[in-house]
């Protein structure tokens, strides 16, 4: 009798396993692919924000009435420019490291942090261009500020560009903020459900 129920285990066992394997195969091939696209849009990232600072920085004109306008003459602009700088140089790092098929509890809190942080870092980045690019183009006359872009029109056009790049970025990295939190908290268990048994019963009797 005994051996006939080892028979019966093991045969259960060996029927069970195919499916567990297929299983887990499924949900590595999920993650190989998930990885994979993942590095790839850090890499995008990477290439958007240095195209974004290459064109603010080699952005300068030189104008006969009024002298030479460039990049640096404006904060905004300089923060655009560091703000691209740090984020191309955060998504190649996190591009190689999501590559190494390490994962870790701490190493998502990890990139769910800094994505958080560099999503904001970059929108505040193009806001703060965006106005300017507003002034220099509408000017204000309550400050006497007049439209800028008459006579630098090639520095708008290009300030323009960088400005519109970074907004790109900043859509990235909002889907890159999502995918982050993902991995996050698919790694934990879902909450224990709580019967409503109770609730139902004083429900009905009332």
């Amino acid at each position: 009798m005994m051996e006939k129920k080892e028979k019966e285990s093991v045969s259960g066992a060996v029927v069970a396993s195919p499916a567990a394997l297929v299983g887990s195969r499924d949900d590595n091939e999920m993650d190989a692919g998930m990885r994979t696209a993942e590095t790839l849009l850090r890499l995008v990232l990477m290439a958007l924000c240095l195209s974004a600072l290459i064109v603010m920085v080699k952005n300068s004109q030189s104008n006969t009435d009024f002298g030479s306008l460039s990049y640096s003459d404006l904060g905004a602009f300089r923060y655009l420019v560091h703000a691209n700088g740090i984020c191309a140089g955060y998504s190649l790092l996190s591009a190689v490291m999501v590559a190494l098929p390490r994962p870790s509890i701490a190493r998502a809190w990890t990139f769910f942090f800094l994505d958080q942080i560099l999503t904001y870092l970059i929108l505040a980045a193009g806001a703060a261009s965006t106005e300017v690019l507003y002034l220099a183009y509408e000017g204000d006359v309550s400050l006497t500020w007049s439209a800028a872009c008459g006579s630098f029109g090639r520095f708008c056009h290009r300030a323009t560009a960088s400005v519109i790049i970074t907004f790109v970025v900043v859509v990235c990295y909002g889907v890159l903020s999502l995918l982050s939190s993902y991995k996050l908290f698919s790694t934990f268990d879902p909450p224990v459900g709580y019967t409503t048994k109770g609730i139902e019963d004083t429900v009905v009797h009332g």
